[in-house]
């Protein structure tokens, strides 16, 4: 079947290069808005291209759908990008993608001064933003912009030029995604500007720094800027474990509220190592011990010594990283949230996450209440979390909503 893309104007729109015809019945994610076509859907093409490479996509009809980037050898082949069949995907498409994305941060927080509360924000989140695949963050005056699929590698100075602009940085760091890396070919390193080994920025009105050179230095997790305040409300006059506290955010903004005594686990060194100059540059009055241990191991240690905190927060790393995980990820969950559950004192406060964007809320209420029932303890939602405004959630992208927490008491 003859598959033509809509009519454009040459000297605006520069010719397609791949047309893509999906299977009978595969269109309906993409009528619904999903940004992506797996390889698996696809009943033929109309030739070969290389990665990035404009795609038009046509259902099995012959109807246009779609237009993406097209990367022959990935499981996601074409990341979506508009369904505007006179729409280029060109530099001004681009430019004006990241200028939109930077307008709405700017309109939530205003600019990153060097003396705001808070100068550090997701400026691109991906689907979120219309750019799949693509994760820029601001510290102060610099801009780390992460690649997760190699359709970005031809428009990797574009971007990054328009996000120096938009942001108003001194420079923009490109990393690439270890997974993209291994899971489709992307390039490593990237080029772009030398990045610093380190970037103080301020959020909350509290100091921190953040490596944006990889390597041993510790990056940051602005999604939990707002929980972190949250929490910190619940930390007066309480005894506090933060397990898996990474650099120590959670405890910087639990002492400054009030909290009575800190300790933090983690198994990796150097983020402790952050963590107590983390402590250090917020002076609070009240001290901070962190621990480098195997955390979970460590739980089952407290709960043999009969060990118990007013405050527990729980904020892992991912445990479910694919569909395949997902039971294995709950089992995982529930067992640190069991554990957690039991070291308890009356009237305690549980704060628990996952940033498994494949765990719904559901699931996650549902894991704790079994937790909960083992345990012998009865638990009540006091506030439910999520990732602050700066990382959005599209309606028919229900994945970016990859944060979750569950602020409980225990009886």
């Amino acid at each position: 079947m003859d598959m033509n893309p809509p009519k454009q104007d040459e000297a605006e729109f520069p010719p397609v290069r791949i047309r893509v015809r999906l299977k009978p019945g595969r269109e309906k994610p993409v009528l619904r808005g999903s940004a992506w076509i797996f390889s698996g859907a696809i009943d033929e093409t109309d030739g070969d291209a290389p990665p990035g490479a404009a795609a038009d996509v046509f259902d099995h009809a012959g109807d246009w759908l779609a237009r993406g980037l097209w990367h022959p050898a990935a499981d996601m082949a074409v990341r979506l990008l508009t369904q505007d069949p006179h729409q280029a995907l060109d530099e001004t498409f681009f430019r004006d993608r990241i200028r939109r994305a930077v307008a709405l941060r700017r309109r939530l927080y205003g600019p990153p001064a060097p003396d705001a509360p808070t100068n550090a924000f997701r400026l691109v989140f991906s689907e979120a933003d219309g750019l799949s695949g693509l994760v820029a963050d601001q510290y102060a005056d610099a801009v780390l912009l992460q690649v997760g699929a190699k359709v970005w590698e031809p428009w990797l100075p574009v971007l990054a030029d328009e996000l120096k602009a938009a942001a108003g940085a001194r420079t923009v760091c490109l990393r690439a995604d270890p997974d993209a890396v291994q899971r489709e070919g992307l390039s490593e390193p990237l080029g772009g500007d030398p990045a610093p080994d380190t970037v103080r920025f301020r959020e909350n009105g509290f100091i921190f720094e953040a490596g944006l050179a990889g390597g041993q230095k510790t990056g940051f997790y602005l999604d939990q800027r707002d929980n972190r305040r949250k929490v910190a409300a619940y930390a007066r006059g309480r005894s506090v474990l933060s397990a898996f506290c990474y650099t120590g955010a959670f405890e910087v903004n639990a002492a400054r509220a009030g909290a009575a005594t800190l300790l933090g686990w983690d198994s990796s060194e150097p983020a402790l190592a952050q963590a107590r100059l983390h402590h250090e540059w917020n002076p609070s009055g009240v001290p901070a011990t962190y621990e480098a241990v195997d955390v979970p191991r460590r739980l089952r240690l407290a709960r043999d010594r009969r060990e118990s905190w007013d405050l527990i927060i729980l904020d892992p790393p991912r445990l479910v990283t694919s569909r395949g995980t997902l039971e294995k990820g709950l089992r995982a969950y529930k067992d640190i949230n069991l554990l957690a559950v039991k070291l308890l004192t009356p009237g305690g406060i549980l704060a628990t996450f996952s940033c498994s964007g494949l765990v719904g809320m559901d699931d996650f209420r549902k894991m704790l209440g079994w937790a909960a029932h083992d345990a012998g303890r009865s638990l009540r939602i006091l506030e439910v979390l999520g990732q602050p405004a700066d990382h959005p959630v599209p309606v028919e992208a229900p994945e970016c909503e990859y944060l979750k927490g569950l602020v409980c008491v225990a009886d």
